[in-house]
Protein backbone atom coordinates (compact mmCIF):
# COMPACT_ATOMS: atom_id res chain seq x y z
CA UNK A 1 0.00 0.00 0.00
CA UNK A 2 1.13 3.77 -0.57
CA UNK A 3 0.68 6.01 1.89
CA UNK A 4 0.01 9.71 0.51
CA UNK A 5 0.26 12.80 2.78
CA UNK A 6 -2.11 15.70 2.57
CA UNK A 7 -1.98 19.15 3.12
CA UNK A 8 -2.85 18.63 7.10
CA UNK A 9 -0.72 16.77 8.86
CA UNK A 10 -2.16 13.30 10.01
CA UNK A 11 -5.04 12.84 7.50
CA UNK A 12 -3.21 10.49 4.96
CA UNK A 13 -4.86 8.95 1.66
CA UNK A 14 -3.90 5.31 1.31
CA UNK A 15 -3.70 3.57 -1.79
CA UNK A 16 -3.41 -0.73 -1.94
CA UNK A 17 -2.19 -2.29 -3.94
CA UNK A 18 -4.57 -3.43 -6.54
CA UNK A 19 -3.51 -6.91 -8.50
CA UNK A 20 -5.75 -7.43 -11.65
CA UNK A 21 -5.85 -9.85 -14.52
CA UNK A 22 -9.03 -10.99 -16.94
CA UNK A 23 -10.77 -12.47 -13.99
CA UNK A 24 -10.83 -9.24 -11.94
CA UNK A 25 -8.97 -8.10 -8.93
CA UNK A 26 -7.87 -8.85 -5.63
CA UNK A 27 -6.36 -6.26 -3.03
CA UNK A 28 -6.08 -6.62 0.84
CA UNK A 29 -8.34 -3.58 1.85
CA UNK A 30 -6.94 -4.11 5.78
CA UNK A 31 -3.61 -5.41 7.32
CA UNK A 32 -2.78 -4.29 10.57
CA UNK A 33 0.76 -5.54 10.11
CA UNK A 34 1.55 -2.76 6.69
CA UNK A 35 -0.74 -0.02 8.44
CA UNK A 36 1.38 -0.21 12.01
CA UNK A 37 4.63 -0.34 9.70
CA UNK A 38 3.52 2.14 7.27
CA UNK A 39 0.91 4.56 9.01
CA UNK A 40 2.11 4.56 12.61
CA UNK A 41 5.15 6.26 12.10
CA UNK A 42 3.80 9.35 10.46
CA UNK A 43 1.88 9.57 13.20
CA UNK A 44 3.49 8.74 15.46
CA UNK A 45 1.37 6.47 17.28
CA UNK A 46 -0.16 3.00 16.64
CA UNK A 47 -4.18 2.65 15.93
CA UNK A 48 -5.90 0.08 16.79
CA UNK A 49 -9.36 -0.11 15.13
CA UNK A 50 -12.45 -1.63 17.09
CA UNK A 51 -15.88 -1.48 14.85
CA UNK A 52 -16.46 -1.38 11.54
CA UNK A 53 -19.63 0.16 10.05
CA UNK A 54 -21.16 0.53 6.61
CA UNK A 55 -23.79 2.70 5.02
CA UNK A 56 -25.71 2.65 1.63
CA UNK A 57 -26.71 6.15 0.33
CA UNK A 58 -28.22 7.61 -2.53
CA UNK A 59 -26.97 10.55 -4.94
CA UNK A 60 -27.09 13.85 -3.06
CA UNK A 61 -27.00 12.44 0.54
CA UNK A 62 -24.69 14.41 2.43
CA UNK A 63 -23.89 13.31 5.75
CA UNK A 64 -21.86 15.01 8.45
CA UNK A 65 -19.93 16.89 9.54
CA UNK A 66 -19.50 14.48 12.99
CA UNK A 67 -17.19 13.58 15.35
CA UNK A 68 -17.19 12.22 19.06
CA UNK A 69 -16.40 14.42 21.68
CA UNK A 70 -13.95 13.33 24.51
CA UNK A 71 -13.15 10.88 25.94
CA UNK A 72 -14.83 8.72 23.21
CA UNK A 73 -12.79 10.31 19.97
CA UNK A 74 -12.40 8.47 17.39
CA UNK A 75 -9.54 8.28 14.21
CA UNK A 76 -12.00 6.49 11.17
CA UNK A 77 -10.44 4.80 7.89
CA UNK A 78 -12.96 5.16 5.14
CA UNK A 79 -13.50 4.07 2.12
CA UNK A 80 -16.48 3.42 -0.67
CA UNK A 81 -16.53 0.06 -1.70
CA UNK A 82 -19.75 0.96 -4.06
CA UNK A 83 -20.02 4.42 -5.95
CA UNK A 84 -18.49 7.30 -5.24
CA UNK A 85 -18.10 9.63 -2.52
CA UNK A 86 -16.77 13.27 -1.70
CA UNK A 87 -14.84 12.64 1.66
CA UNK A 88 -13.80 15.29 3.67
CA UNK A 89 -11.85 15.62 6.98
CA UNK A 90 -12.18 19.23 8.89
CA UNK A 91 -9.93 20.44 11.77
CA UNK A 92 -11.46 21.16 14.09
CA UNK A 93 -8.65 21.42 17.25
CA UNK A 94 -8.03 24.33 18.62
CA UNK A 95 -4.64 26.12 18.18
CA UNK A 96 -3.67 23.55 15.05
CA UNK A 97 -2.12 25.93 12.62
CA UNK A 98 -5.22 24.22 9.89
CA UNK A 99 -7.98 25.04 12.27
CA UNK A 100 -11.19 25.11 9.88
CA UNK A 101 -9.38 23.93 7.04
CA UNK A 102 -10.14 20.54 5.17
CA UNK A 103 -9.42 18.10 3.22
CA UNK A 104 -11.13 16.54 0.71
CA UNK A 105 -10.93 13.05 -1.66
CA UNK A 106 -12.37 11.56 -3.99
CA UNK A 107 -12.89 7.96 -3.10
CA UNK A 108 -14.67 5.22 -6.06
CA UNK A 109 -15.02 1.65 -5.75
CA UNK A 110 -12.85 2.29 -8.91
CA UNK A 111 -9.94 3.59 -7.65
CA UNK A 112 -9.90 1.13 -4.00
CA UNK A 113 -8.67 4.46 -1.94
CA UNK A 114 -8.88 4.96 1.67
CA UNK A 115 -8.82 8.06 3.85
CA UNK A 116 -7.27 8.16 7.40
CA UNK A 117 -9.43 11.22 9.20
CA UNK A 118 -7.68 11.57 13.26
CA UNK A 119 -9.22 12.50 16.22
CA UNK A 120 -9.75 16.56 16.14
CA UNK A 121 -11.31 15.97 13.01
CA UNK A 122 -14.92 16.53 11.77
CA UNK A 123 -15.79 14.05 8.66
CA UNK A 124 -18.10 13.86 6.01
CA UNK A 125 -18.90 12.79 2.95
CA UNK A 126 -21.64 13.41 -0.39
CA UNK A 127 -23.02 10.48 -2.47
CA UNK A 128 -21.14 11.73 -6.06
CA UNK A 129 -23.18 8.32 -8.04
CA UNK A 130 -26.82 7.04 -8.03
CA UNK A 131 -25.89 4.85 -4.74
CA UNK A 132 -22.92 4.14 -2.75
CA UNK A 133 -22.18 1.91 -0.26
CA UNK A 134 -19.61 3.54 2.49
CA UNK A 135 -17.72 1.68 5.11
CA UNK A 136 -15.35 2.86 7.49
CA UNK A 137 -13.03 1.35 10.42
CA UNK A 138 -13.36 3.07 14.26
CA UNK A 139 -10.76 3.00 16.83
CA UNK A 140 -13.21 3.70 19.47
CA UNK A 141 -16.62 2.28 19.80
CA UNK A 142 -19.90 4.58 19.42
CA UNK A 143 -21.07 6.32 22.26
CA UNK A 144 -24.24 8.20 21.28
CA UNK A 145 -23.92 10.32 24.18
CA UNK A 146 -20.91 11.64 22.72
CA UNK A 147 -22.05 13.11 19.00
CA UNK A 148 -21.09 16.57 17.69
CA UNK A 149 -21.17 17.96 14.82
CA UNK A 150 -20.40 21.61 12.58
CA UNK A 151 -22.46 21.86 9.53
CA UNK A 152 -22.00 20.45 6.57
CA UNK A 153 -23.60 23.51 4.94
CA UNK A 154 -20.80 25.94 6.70
CA UNK A 155 -20.06 28.50 3.30
CA UNK A 156 -16.80 30.10 5.81
CA UNK A 157 -15.75 26.15 5.20
CA UNK A 158 -15.22 26.71 1.63
CA UNK A 159 -16.11 23.10 0.88
CA UNK A 160 -17.08 22.29 -2.70
CA UNK A 161 -19.10 19.58 -2.19
CA UNK A 162 -19.31 18.69 -6.08
CA UNK A 163 -23.05 18.63 -5.98
CA UNK A 164 -25.53 21.15 -5.79
CA UNK A 165 -26.37 21.75 -2.06
CA UNK A 166 -29.74 22.50 -3.16
CA UNK A 167 -30.21 18.95 -4.25
CA UNK A 168 -28.34 17.93 -0.89
CA UNK A 169 -30.10 15.22 1.25
CA UNK A 170 -29.68 15.98 4.82
CA UNK A 171 -30.85 14.35 7.97
CA UNK A 172 -32.84 16.59 10.24
CA UNK A 173 -30.19 16.24 12.75
CA UNK A 174 -27.25 17.25 10.93
CA UNK A 175 -29.22 20.04 9.64
CA UNK A 176 -29.19 21.66 13.29
CA UNK A 177 -24.90 21.21 13.99
CA UNK A 178 -23.34 25.03 14.68
CA UNK A 179 -21.04 26.38 12.01
CA UNK A 180 -17.45 26.65 12.79
CA UNK A 181 -17.63 30.41 14.08
CA UNK A 182 -20.17 29.34 16.32
CA UNK A 183 -18.77 26.16 17.81
CA UNK A 184 -16.94 25.91 21.02
CA UNK A 185 -14.10 22.73 19.88
CA UNK A 186 -13.70 19.97 22.11
CA UNK A 187 -10.45 19.46 20.78
CA UNK A 188 -7.25 21.29 21.11
CA UNK A 189 -3.70 20.76 19.79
Amino acid sequence: MEVIKTAIDGVLIIEPKVFGDNRGYFFESFSQREFDEKVAPILGHSINFVQDNENMSFYGVMRGLHFQRPPYTQSKLVRCVKGAVLDVAVDIRKGSPTYGKHVTVELTEENHRQFFVPRGFAHGFAVLSETAVFQYKCDEFYHPEAEGGISILDKSLSIDWHIPVDQAILSEKDTKHPLLNDFDSPFTL
